[in-house]
This record gives C-alpha cells, sequence and structure tokens, in this order.
C-alpha cells in the first residue's frame, strides 16, 4: 500500500473550528488501529468554510481533503482509505475523482500560498524540501543592482494596497547609500473581514522571512523588523520558530551561508491600532513612539527607521520574491494584465458560499471571483455588492461585477484594491448601515492628528447615525459630499484620504437608499430598526400566540384562534415575533 499521510488543517480559522479535537482523535485513532498512516499537521489551505478538515495525501499522488468532519467520521474515512478507496461522505476536493469542491482551485493560480496548506510551517526541512531558501542561495550569486532589476522587470506592485512598484521602492532604498538600513514587513493587518496576512504567516513563515532576507541584501540592509499585530499569537509563534530554525541553519545571522552578508531579523508586535498600517506611523511604533503618521517627504528609503534608509513591504508581496527570483521575471509576468502583473490573494468572507482564502491570477472578472472561484452567495437573497479595500476601499454593485482585478479597473469603481479584503453583499444589507459601520470603524481608529480626520469623520459617522433612524434631510446627502472632500484633501496619511470612500461609494450606486431613508423613512433591506415596523396580517394569522409567547415586552395581544395585534407604542423592534411566526402572517414595513 503506498504511504499515506493525515494532514490535519490547524491554523487560527481551523482551531476555531474544532480542529484540536479532530487532531487529537486522529492521533488516539492511529495509536489503537494497525493503519500505517502519517499523522501530520498544516496550516490553512484555503477552504475556511468547510473546516475542521483533513487532507489526505499518498506518495502515489493522490490527493483528498474531507471536510466538515465530526470525530465519528474518521474511522469510516480511514477504513476506506485502508481499503485501497476513497470515502465518498464528507469528501470535499480529490484529484482522482469528482468531489463537491474541486473547481474551487480551477481557476486559482498559488504563488504566494503554494506553501500554506501543504507543509508543516514549524518544520523547516518541509519548507526546504519544497525549494525554501534555494532563491537565497540563486540571490547570493547574484548583485543588489541584478536583484532589483528581476523585481522590477517581474511588474511586482505592491500587495498593501496602494499598488506602488516593488522594484523602483527597492531601488530608491539602494540608491539611499548608509552605513546602516533596515527592511521592514507590515504584518500590521486591521481590515474588518481580511486574514490574509494572517494565513500567510500562519502556513509559511519561512516564505516571508526568505523574501526579507534577499530584499536585504538587494539593497544593503542588515537588519529587518516583522511588525505583526499582537491579536496574531499562532502566527507570531510560528515567525519566533522560523527565526530560530533559520538561524541555526545558517540563512539568518551573521556571514549568511559563508558569505559576508549579515542580516538580523526582529518581531515586533503591534498593539493593533489600525494606523499603524501606515508605514511612517508603523516606524514610530517600531522606535517607541506612538503611532501616527508623518509628514513626507522624507520618504522611508531616504529617511526612516531612526532616520535611516528603510525598506517595506507587506506580507504578500513579501511573498512573492522568492518565487520570482527561482522562476525568473518572464514567468511572473505572463500573469496578470499590463500594469498589474502576477496573482492577488483575497480573503472572501461575507455572504459567499465559499469563504475563506484564494488567490488568482490578476485580470479575473470580480464575477469569476464571486461566482467561479467562490461558489456564489450561500442565501437566496441575490448579490448586491462587494466591499473591496475594507475602511479605505468601497462598495461595487452587481453592474459592475465585470470589473477586472488590476488596480487601475478596481479605482475607477471608486474602490481600491487593498490588501485583499471580499465582503460579499446580499439584497439584506443595508448599503447606508454598511457605510456607518465603516466610519465608525475609520473615526474610532483615527490617531487625531489631522483636524479633518479626527473631527470630519465624527460628524460624517453622527449624520448617518442620523439618517438610519429615521431622522435625516435631504441637506445631509450634500454635507456628507463636502465633508468627504474636505478630509480626502486635508488629511496627513492614507487612513484619513481614504475613510470617505463607504460613504462615496454608496451615495454613488445606491442613492435610493439614502433617499428612502431620509425621504421615505424607511430602510428597503429591513435592518436599520428605528424605520421598522411590524405588523400582523389578519387573513393570515390563526391565533397560536406563538408571537405572543416571544415577545419580551408582552406589546401582542389577542385570543387564542384568532388574529393578534401588535402594540407598535411599545414595540421594540426586536424581530422575535417575525421569527417565531410559522405562517408568515408577520411582515416587516
Amino acid at each position: 500500500m503506498a504511504k499515506v499521510q493525515i494532514k490535519v488543517g490547524m491554523a487560527s480559522c481551523g482551531l476555531a473550528a474544532g480542529a484540536q479535537v479532530i487532531y487529537d482523535e486522529v492521533k488516539r485513532i492511529l495509536a489503537e488501529h494497525d493503519y500505517g498512516f502519517e499523522l501530520k499537521h498544516t496550516a490553512c489551505n484555503g477552504m475556511c468554510h468547510v473546516e475542521p478538515l483533513i487532507e489526505v495525501v499518498t506518495d502515489e499522488g493522490s490527493d483528498a481533503v474531507y471536510g466538515n468532519l465530526e470525530s465519528s467520521d474518521l474511522l469510516s474515512i480511514f477504513d476506506t482509505l485502508k481499503a485501497g478507496n476513497i470515502e465518498h461522505s464528507k469528501l470535499i476536493y480529490s484529484n482522482k475523482i469528482d468531489a463537491p469542491e474541486n473547481y474551487l482551485l480551477e481557476s486559482q493560480t498559488r504563488i504566494v500560498l503554494r506553501n500554506c496548506g501543504v507543509i508543516d510551517p514549524v518544520l523547516i526541512d518541509e519548507y526546504i524540501a519544497r525549494e525554501g531558501y534555494s532563491a537565497l542561495k540563486k540571490a547570493l550569486q547574484m548583485s543588489g543592482e541584478e536583484i532589483i532589476e528581476t523585481i522590477t522587470k517581474s511588474g511586482l506592485r505592491g500587495r498593501g494596497g496602494a499598488g506602488f512598484p516593488t522594484g523602483l521602492k527597492w531601488k530608491f532604498a539602494y540608491n539611499n547609500k548608509s552605513d546602516k538600513k533596515y527592511v521592514i514587513c507590515n504584518a500590521d493587518e486591521g481590515d474588518p473581514g481580511a486574514f490574509m496576512d494572517r494565513s500567510v504567516l500562519e502556513g509559511d513563515p519561512h516564505g516571508i522571512i526568505e523574501g526579507m532576507i534577499i530584499g536585504a541584501y538587494a539593497i544593503g540592509a542588515d537588519e529587518g523588523y516583522l511588525y505583526v499585530r499582537a491579536e496574531y499569537p499562532l502566527a507570531i509563534k510560528h515567525l519566533n520558530i522560523a527565526i530560530k530554525q533559520a538561524e541555526e541553519r545558517g540563512f539568518l545571522g551573521d556571514n549568511i551561508l559563508g558569505t559576508d552578508f549579515s542580516f538580523h531579523l526582529h518581531i515586533k508586535e503591534g498593539a493593533g491600532a489600525f494606523v499603524c498600517g501606515e508605514e511612517t506611523a508603523l516606524m514610530a511604533s517600531v522606535e517607541g513612539k506612538r503611532g501616527m503618521p508623518n509628514l513626507r517627504p522624507p520618504f522611508p528609503a531616504e529617511s526612516g527607521l531612526w532616520q535611516y534608509p528603510t525598506n517595506i513591504n507587506n506580507v504578500e508581496t513579501w511573498a512573492n520574491i522568492t518565487w520570482i527570483i527561482l522562476n525568473g521575471a518572464e514567468e511572473f509576468a505572463k500573469l496578470g494584465t499590463e500594469k498589474s502583473k502576477g496573482t492577488k490573494v483575497f480573503a472572501l468572507a461575507g455572504k459567499i458560499r465559499n469563504s475563506g482564502l484564494i488567490e488568482v491570477p490578476m485580470g479575473i472578472t470580480l464575477q469569476d471571483v464571486i461566482y467561479k472561484v467562490g461558489g456564489g452567495m450561500k442565501t437566496d437573497s441575490p448579490f448586491k455588492a462587494v466591499q473591496l479595500g475594507g475602511p479605505s476601499g468601497g462598495c461595487v454593485p452587481a453592474s459592475l461585477l465585470d470589473t477586472i482585478v488590476d488596480y487601475d479597473s478596481i479605482s475607477q469603481t471608486g474602490a481600491i484594491m487593498g490588501s485583499g479584503g471580499m465582503v460579499v453583499m446580499d439584497y439584506e444589507t443595508c448599503m447606508v448601515d454598511v457605510a456607518k459601520f465603516f466610519l465608525n470603524f475609520t473615526q474610532n481608529e483615527s490617531c487625531g492628528k489631522c483636524t479633518f480626520c479626527r473631527i470630519g469623520t465624527k460628524r460624517m459617522l453622527e449624520i448617518l447615525e442620523k439618517i438610519t433612524s429615521g431622522q435625516g434631510v435631504e441637506e445631509d446627502i450634500a454635507i456628507l459630499e463636502t465633508l468627504s472632500e474636505k478630509i480626502i484633501t486635508t488629511s496627513l496619511c492614507g487612513l484619513g484620504q481614504t475613510a470617505p470612500n463607504p460613504v462615496l461609494t454608496t451615495l454613488r450606486y445606491f442613492r435610493d437608499e439614502y433617499e428612502a431613508h431620509i425621504i421615505d423613512k424607511r430602510c428597503p433591506a429591513h435592518v436599520c430598526s428605528d424605520l421598522l415596523t411590524y405588523h400582523i396580517i389578519a387573513d393570515k394569522c390563526i391565533g397560536c400566540t406563538a408571537c405572543a409567547r416571544v415577545c419580551p415586552v408582552n406589546c401582542i395581544s389577542g385570543e387564542v384562534k384568532k388574529p393578534h395585534l401588535i402594540n407598535q407604542d411599545s414595540c421594540i423592534k426586536c424581530g422575535s415575533c417575525y421569527k417565531a411566526c410559522k405562517f408568515s402572517a408577520i411582515e416587516i414595513r
């Protein structure tokens, strides 16, 4: 029989879904039965929506993933596997037979995620077995100029949001001569609905470290920092292990691989301030100061960490470096569009069937991302919009689903590519409420340095709260637009400059919803409770009293087997009666 490995997905998402219970049960079963299988753990393979899961891999090339597992499923799977067959119950993916989620990988091209969910992230030998640190060995035979030219020709743009050409950024740092330089990995992921960086850091920490070593060698840096938010304890744990392993093998530290190049890497845990995703605020935090942005120029490439030339890239950007060095700039540039090369990692969240992590070539349409890769809507309600770019991004409506995924095309919609969060919404989502949610986030996260960011976002939030409570007036829309313009033009950093985007895009594409809230005093999506009323339809009510029994304020009256009534003055609009009615006798207006 072929050698069999049982891999359990043990990333944060898997553990939250119960992976530790599955791992312990697999371990117990293998100890009590003579299957001869090898138990291993790995990180997230992107299929978060079917966790907890296991992957069965044989040395003959067979690969099968089983998801939504319970402990009672395992014996049947293992017995069938021992007999040389594939258990179909709970089968999610297979490279040998048809399986429900096979399509999920068909449109994906994995560069950044190539090791995630494949290797054990805390075993350096598994990373090395998949060409790990081969790119570093190749890079050490090149000059800094040659490496920078390779990255430039690849067309790689920074994956942190702005999309600045990576090779050009490195060249700036290289050209600034100094006896001390730094490189930084910005892993301060804070967008609601985003988990790309966490998954990569947990699943392939050596990939980030190797990319940073190459970048440091290219620009002439001897020290670096991984700036990771403290809310990612598993990522930090894996990074600490990986750094120690790399040092022990001679990939990090003094005289790397026998050369005269030395590089030391540290982890700085961020306290969770969203503004520290901005590079000058991040550097201030590393230096022990309050995380607040500074005016540029000078740019970090000239005067960065402790006033030394510094290069900062985010997790996904660093994760591309080793693949480009090994495979060449031309191979990377074959993927994507003319101005946006390579692939892009997205975190799919919200009302989408296949929530999780994907990596697709630039140039794919939003339609294909949501329906071909994401599996479409998980609710009966149709697709309404997708939020791209988090609090700095915007909402793209269904009419623009043919938009291709590249920096310029996404920007034309009013949204931004961002770091890769995609929150999918259906018609049960109120777009005014969505704008309010993101304004609340950015208003809370504003460092307060810029007046319009500090106070202007607060005024915008107050207006949105007024509109969703039924107190809005028609002039509010014009005020929102004016405030947006002022905040964009007077804010120092990207947080303030992009904070109005969720409001501006919802006004651009869903102005009718704002008008319904303001003029008609109703919420079309039935979300804003102050604008809702619950009514019992007399012809449908059979007097079962189910609604009255669950009402927390006893505002429903009526006799058994006779139509009931809701006292609108007492109703708190909690929706309990609506959920309890089995006869569709309660409607929301």
